[in-house]
């Protein structure tokens, strides 16, 4: 088979590269993609290795060019993407890499810390004219009642006697005081500052605590927030001014203002003084806009310019970091001069491999040619299935249980029919399927645009990795949903009902419950061509009846039969890995085991459909036509059933009782052989091989008896060094498991039946609790409420019936893949391969991954 069907053949390589040569060929099978690389120094330090100087120099590099992006786009500049990749630089190059590197960051961090500092004199200059236009109504407020209140008001803050009748006198007024007061210690102050809206209450609070009252303060917020130089931050802030006399004061209120982080500015006494000190302020805050303004052009034009090249230089230095890091983990031999590395390649690649050294041979002007050596090992290979865009998402299904083992068969091919039709069986309606379907297809034609849109939501990651799952999904449940006949809970009548009202039209509309009898003229008695009849969908008393019957036949059916196709699987397993024990001991007695139980009871439901109807004569009937589930377990349990009906067959056929007693008893010998067969023979084999070497066998017959044969172990079964009753235990697990698994599996496919019914349910009743409302309403109000209505129907409709109800069919879909299919004949015991290439590493964000 090919490798659709089974991974790779893969070959572990021995390669030999001259020093010079080796960053040339490493690159160029990095572009390849197919080489997985071991570590031979696993003992060695990361710190030690030959090249991790190199590794640090574009750890640097790469340091630098986030920064660089984070500048980028703090200033919302786009990046040029042009989806190319560049190869990967000569190593000479990386000087000037690094060197074009060292000058942008310089030179954008000089240029952001003049920025910055121009931004904190703005801001101090900003701060300094809100106090002088605030401080000036201030003291144009104290002028009114400075002449008359001055030396009372000294006073008062000298003694308690007179602040007390101080408090008397009405509205405190401070100002400064005439050169006439006695004791010029106590000549008012004041402090002006700027401090942040949030701090104020507490601040006043703690200068009244603080200073016991004897201050006076003043405040006025600044109506625009200003700008943070630090971080850019916008800061809602208050200008304020503090009256109080002596230095004692002084002291105590500059050290609260420095607690609080409120900044002092100076302000002058005089009013002309602080005239002019606001005129030269504004003229400087007009020549720093100018300047900051430049500063800004400057620095956004060094923003653009490394903005078209930020991601070529994180290609080439993610690529470069790449090589070097593979490097390290060849060996050097004795001379120094020749690097050797081992490598799992794929068989079918090596020409190509050999082609991509050949090139990088040339690239490096070296005249010694890289050498290629096959090897010989008993090691398990890594697991390589060649995927594309659209078997990609199912083998990641697959390999989310559990990586194949080597060589073993690959579900991933069978998967692409069989996880969309189980999933359209629990999901069938033409609507939602159809929903789901052009979801999908709007992601696969816009593909390319999306994929370019690179984006950290995990979800939309999600949903757009599994686009062609999603709209397989849909097509499968628009097909079944066909066949179901239904599309939002109601049916199509494309072809016509083969169904006809015998009644007239008084009884039709006087009676609410009417039957229509199959055996007369009421049924055309041929089905509808497509589907089910659209009659069954105003059936009231019997349409869950029905489709309950036909829903869960149907769902038995495709479980038996899917069971039956895993277990065939392991036959390909066995005679591709030649472990004839395990096709003589396992795979024929789970065949026949399934076959002569679960096979049988789906033949008896199809000889229940041909041999009995409405329209037979007697006792053929509908009324005669035996129960499968009590026929089944009066098999199981060597029982006579009991007829359905007076003067009905017991049977379905001649015969029938004596057929079902030989199946029970071959599916109960199946036990012991499944049970005792393969260890047994693995003990007769080492007993044998320890008494005489085995004649007449061939090695292939005597690796089959005793470890499972096949090259490299593979899927094979090993026992050479198991005890024999660790064999006994493994295989009597393993019966167990299967024989209650055969009835446990087979009933859980009955979920296709349980989530279908409720699907169609949970859509009948948005239909007729939801939407039928706003059908029901006539005239111009009408259109309007069904137009809320409707917008409401489609919004439960998308978020419960497709996203929900979608998502839960789908994981009941995913366990009956890994759990009733797979374990059928998946072992799941291998390692996934891992090759060394570029379009990985830059996928992942010049994440390498550690490769043995």
């Amino acid at each position: 088979m090919g490798s659709l069907f089974r991974s790779e053949e893969m070959a572990l390589c021995q390669l030999f590269l001259q020093s010079e040569a080796a960053y040339a060929c490493v690159s160029e099978l990095g572009e390849l993609g197919l080489v997985q690389f071991r570590d031979l120094n696993p003992d060695v330090n990361a710190f030690q290795r030959k090249f991790v100087n190199e590794v640090r120099r574009c750890d640097e590099m790469e340091r630098k060019l986030r920064y660089l992006e984070k500048e980028i786009k703090k200033d919302g500049i786009p990046m040029l993407d042009t989806g190319e990749s560049p190869e990967a630089p000569q190593p000479r190059e990386m000087i000037d890499l690094e060197a074009t590197f060292e000058k942008l960051e310089n030179e954008l961090r000089e240029v952001n810390q003049n920025a910055e500092a121009l931004k904190r004199n703005f801001l101090e200059l900003t701060e300094l004219k809100h106090i002088l236009r605030k401080t000036q109504v201030f003291f144009d407020e104290q002028e009114g009642g400075l002449n008359h209140t001055t030396e009372s008001m000294t006073r008062a803050l000298i003694t308690d006697e007179v602040r007390t009748a101080g408090a008397s006198m009405g509205p405190v007024q401070l100002g400064f005081m005439e050169k006439s007061i006695e004791r010029e210690d106590y000549l008012p102050c004041f402090v002006a500052g700027v401090i942040s809206r949030e701090k104020l209450p507490a601040f006043e609070r703690m200068l009244w605590r603080a200073c016991r009252g004897n201050v006076f303060l003043r405040q006025a917020m600044i109506e625009s927030p200003l700008e943070d130089p630090t971080n850019g931050d916008q800061v809602y802030k208050s200008v304020f001014i503090i009256f109080f006399q002596g230095d004692q004061l002084k002291t105590r209120v500059k050290k609260i203002c420095e607690g609080f982080r409120a900044t002092l500015y100076p302000c002058p006494e005089a009013p002309a003084d602080r005239r002019e000190m606001a005129m030269g302020v504004m003229t400087r805050i007009e020549d720093l806009n100018t300047v900051l303004g430049q500063t800004q052009d400057h620095r956004h034009r060094v923003l653009v310019a490394a903005a078209k090249n930020l991601k070529n230089w994180f290609v080439k230095v993610r690529k470069i970091k790449a090589i070097y890091h593979t490097l390290n983990l060849f060996n050097l031999d004795v001379t120094q001069k020749c690097l050797i590395a081992e490598c799992w390649v794929p068989l079918l690649d090596i020409e190509t491999i050999q082609l991509a050294l050949r090139r990088g041979t040339e690239r490096s002007g070296s005249s010694v040619p890289p050498i290629l050596n096959r090897m010989q090992t008993f090691e398990n290979p890594p697991t390589y299935n060649r995927t594309n865009k659209f078997t990609k998402a199912f083998q990641a299904l697959i390999d989310a249980y559990g990586v194949a083992s080597y060589r073993e068969m690959n579900p991933a091919p069978y998967t692409i029919i069989t996880f969309p039709f189980l999933f359209a069986v629990m999901f069938g309606d033409l609507g939602h399927g159809a929903i789901m379907a052009l979801f999908g297809l709007w992601m696969i034609r816009k593909e390319k645009g999306l994929a370019a849109q690179k984006t950290d939501n995990e979800i939309w990651n999600i949903f757009f990795g599994g686009r062609y799952i999603i709209f397989l999904m849909g097509v499968f449940s628009m097909y079944t949903g066909l066949i179901y006949n239904d599309i939002f809970s109601k049916s199509l009548n494309i072809f016509g009902s083969h169904w006809h009202l015998s009644y007239n039209k008084s009884t039709v509309w006087n009676n609410n419950y009417l039957q229509l009898s199959p055996a007369t003229s009421d049924y055309e008695g041929t089905p509808y061509p497509f589907g089910m009849d659209p009659i069954w969908q105003i059936a009231s008393s019997n349409k869950i009846v029905f489709q309950n019957a036909y829903k869960m036949k149907i769902s038995i059916i495709f479980g038996v039969l899917h069971m039956i196709f895993g277990v065939i699987m392991s036959w390909h397993n066995h005679t591709y890995f030649r472990n004839r024990l395990s096709l003589l001991y396992e795979f024929i007695p789970q065949l026949l085991f399934l076959v002569v139980l679960f096979f049988y009871l789906v033949l008896l439901m199809f000889i229940k459909w041909n041999r009995y109807a409405a329209t037979n004569e007697f006792p053929m009937t509908e009324a005669c036509a035996p129960s499968i589930l009590i026929t089944f377990i009066d098999m199981v349990l060597f029982k006579n059933s009991k007829a359905p009906g007076k003067d009905c067959n017991i049977y379905m056929f001649a015969g029938q009782s004596f057929f079902q007693t030989i199946f029970v008893l071959i599916a109960l010998a199946c036990i012991p052989v499944m049970l005792l067969g393969k260890p047994i023979k693995i003990m007769q084999a080492r007993k044998l091989a320890n008494v005489q070497p085995i004649t007449g066998a061939s090695d292939a017959e005597v690796g089959g008896m005793s470890n499972g044969g096949g090259s490299h172990g593979g899927g094979g079964e090993h026992h050479d060094e198991e005890e024999m009753s660790e064999i006994f235990i493994h295989q009597g697990i393993h019966t167990i498991e299967y024989v209650l698994g055969s009835v446990s599996h087979t009933a859980s496919y009955l979920r296709l039946w349980a989530l279908s019914l409720a699907h169609a349910q949970l859509a009948e009743v948005l239909w007729s609790m939801v939407l039928s409302l706003g059908l029901n309403k006539e005239g111009w109000l009408g259109g309007i409420f069904l137009t809320v209505v409707f917008a409401f129907w489609a919004v439960l409709t998308v978020g419960i019936l497709v996203l929900m109800e979608g998502l839960s069919a789908f994981l009941h879909t995913l366990r009956l893949h890994w759990v009733e299919f797979q374990s059928k004949f998946y072992m799941g015991h291998g390692y996934a391969f891992q090759p060394f290439s570029f379009d990985t590493i830059i996928e992942n964000g010049g994440a390498v991954t550690e490769t043995e």
